[in-house]
């Protein structure tokens, strides 16, 4: 008798919690049982107890039915707050506290969402609005490497980073690269390569369109002779193209160059700044960044320089990438003995943090 009261009870509680859970119902007949968490309009997740996340096309749901009160949001802009139920005549009402039953259909749902995953999503929209200085950021790091030993003995370096914080508002850009390279194959070790460049931008957006931006540039090349070149500048700048696969920016501006040279030499003079930055999505797995920036030379009527840099990104996983980046740095002034243009080729992986990059 004892065990006939305890399997009644167990059976009992088992219903209970059937009863008190939300119910999905597809097309084919299955019933699933959990929690509701939210749907996109293509998809709807439901917890389950034993299964986890359970990802449900929406276009495969016949009935469902909410125990717990959920956010549903019309596509014509209306929210409603209530319990959720599908009726025998494919209707869905929604269970008010203040206005009663809400009539709706399911193809006039755009969002659903617990009460949860709404706070959630709540808090994110005001760490947009308001973020810390210390959210936000995505970015990458590169590196590439090549030896050789035996009858050469060389070696190449090549390192660079790059990261933003993307609001709304405004954007911070920071990025750094460098490459050394030496030679030991007469047996005395000569650096063929050493350089290093990088920079911090800050965009302020003025409109959907127009933006307003300033710049702090840094670069260093031994074969150049070149111990500084510092470049402060600022402008505005136009979104020409802003869709998911394409992002097109033209900017222009002015800037005040500083060059300290290891012979002794220092100048310095006013620039103009003209550029473009493309990013483009070749595929869902490959993507190709570029930018080309002119300085027209104020103070010397007629010089300039020119960088131009663009990078060709595969991704591997989530977080690794192989890429291959062109650099092209051009002077038409260089002090005596050193070649106008610098043109360099590296390769290698990429590992990407906090986004897409």
């Amino acid at each position: 008798m004892r065990r006939i009261l305890t399997f009644s009870l167990l059976i009992s509680t088992l219903l209970c919690f059937d009863v008190f859970a939300d119910q999905v119902i597809l097309k084919n007949g299955d019933r699933l049982s959990g929690t509701i968490l939210k749907s996109d309009g293509e998809h709807l997740i439901l917890k389950s107890e034993f299964a986890g996340e359970v990802k449900i096309q929406w276009a495969a749901i016949e009935q469902l039915s909410s125990d717990r009160p959920l956010y549903v949001l019309l596509k014509d802009g209306q929210i409603i707050f209530g319990n959720v139920t599908t009726t025998t005549t494919n209707r869905i009402e929604v269970q008010t506290k203040e206005a009663g039953i809400v009539a709706t259909t399911k193809e006039a749902i755009q969002l659903l969402r617990s009460e949860g995953e709404h706070a959630a999503h709540l808090a994110e929209v005001e760490r947009l609005r308001n973020p810390r200085l210390g959210d936000l950021w995505s970015g990458s790091a590169d590196a590439g490497l090549s030896l050789t030993k035996g009858n050469a003995d060389t070696t190449t370096i090549g390192v660079g980073a790059q990261a933003a914080r993307t609001t709304t508002r405004d954007k911070i850009s920071v990025y750094f690269a460098s490459l050394f390279a030496k030679n030991k194959t007469t047996g005395e070790s000569l650096t063929t390569a050493s350089s290093a460049r990088g920079g911090l931008r800050y965009d302020f957006n003025l409109s959907d369109r127009v933006f307003a931006f300033g710049s702090s540039d840094m670069e260093y090349d031994k074969f150049q002779q070149l111990d500084l070149r510092l470049v402060l500048g600022g402008g505005l700048g136009f979104h020409a193209a802003k869709t998911e696969r394409t992002r097109l920016d033209l900017f222009g501006g002015g800037a005040f160059n500083q060059e300290y040279f290891s012979t002794g030499l220092n100048r310095k003079s006013g620039e103009v700044i003209l550029g473009e930055e493309l990013s483009y999505k070749l595929s869902s797995s490959t993507s190709l960044a570029q930018r080309a920036v002119l300085y027209p030379n104020l103070s010397e009527i007629g010089e300039f320089r020119l960088a131009f840099d663009t990078t060709a990104v595969t991704r591997l996983s989530k977080i690794l990438g192989w890429q291959v980046t062109l650099s092209d740095r051009y002077i038409s002034n260089p002090i005596p003995g050193i070649k106008k243009n610098d043109l360099l080729l590296t390769t290698g992986i990429r590992v990407t943090f906090g986004g897409k990059n």
